[in-house]
């Protein structure tokens, strides 16, 4: 049975994910910061898989060297998918409180670093997936500090691809979906037409689960590409 980490897995894409390994009977270590919506979705998938889940922030030294304890010695699969939107609604760059800024590199930046460094050892071949957006390429006003920590999550995606040519690392771009998270971001406003983050899945397990090289792809342009 492979194991696989996902992190901010208890709604959003990180949900969804999960889902769709616990069907194809991937051992699964979850967590999230609320530990009631972790326990609901722990609840959900194990009928369906073996599931361990630890409620904490993926920002906290002692919270990720328990999730990589609670995978065991071989890991086949890191999923860093949590993330930090910052303050909403968001503000320009001239006015961005730094605290918070750091605040949103730590989560977004760092602990997937410190994450992957950890699980690197126990990894001989598998398969690395960073979360990443189109704010990281595209300078949409407002997304200044989401969109400058996925870009150097971008790039750390990239280097270490070329230092571990042994893995598949891979920063995945999985698109507008409707989510919490996208919700805060456009406080007040209706997001409804925004596809659900399920239609992303396919794309995220095409690379799970196939050959391509390390590198950054979107998730959907993956899934147009297989029909």
């Amino acid at each position: 049975m492979s194991t696989a980490i996902i992190t901010g897995a208890s709604r959003g894409l990180g949900r969804a994910l999960a889902r769709e390994l616990a069907r194809r009977s991937w051992r699964l270590v979850i967590d999230a910061r609320t530990a009631s919506d972790l326990d609901q979705v722990a609840a959900e998938l194990r009928s369906l898989s073996e599931i361990q889940a630890l409620p904490g922030d993926v920002a906290d030294e002692a919270h990720r060297q328990a999730l990589i304890d609670a995978a065991g010695q071989r890991i086949e699969l890191l999923v860093n998918n949590a993330s930090l939107l910052g303050p909403s609604p968001q503000p320009a760059l001239d006015a961005y409180p730094l605290g918070q800024l750091e605040h949103v590199f730590q989560v977004n930046l760092l602990a997937p670093l410190a994450l992957t460094q950890l699980a690197l050892p126990r990894m001989a071949d598998g398969c690395v997936i960073n979360v990443t957006s189109d704010a990281a390429v595209e300078p949409y006003p407002g997304w200044g500090g989401y969109g400058a920590s996925k870009a150097a999550l971008d790039q750390l995606s990239a280097v270490l691809g070329a230092e571990h040519p042994e893995l598949r690392i891979y920063a995945v771009d999985p698109g507008d979906m409707r989510t919490r998270m996208h919700q805060e971001a456009f406080p007040g406003e209706d997001i409804s037409d925004r596809p659900p983050p399920e239609e992303s899945v396919p794309g995220v397990l095409a690379l799970i689960e196939g050959t391509l090289p390390s590198g950054r792809y979107r998730a959907r342009e993956l899934v147009e590409a297989a029909r």
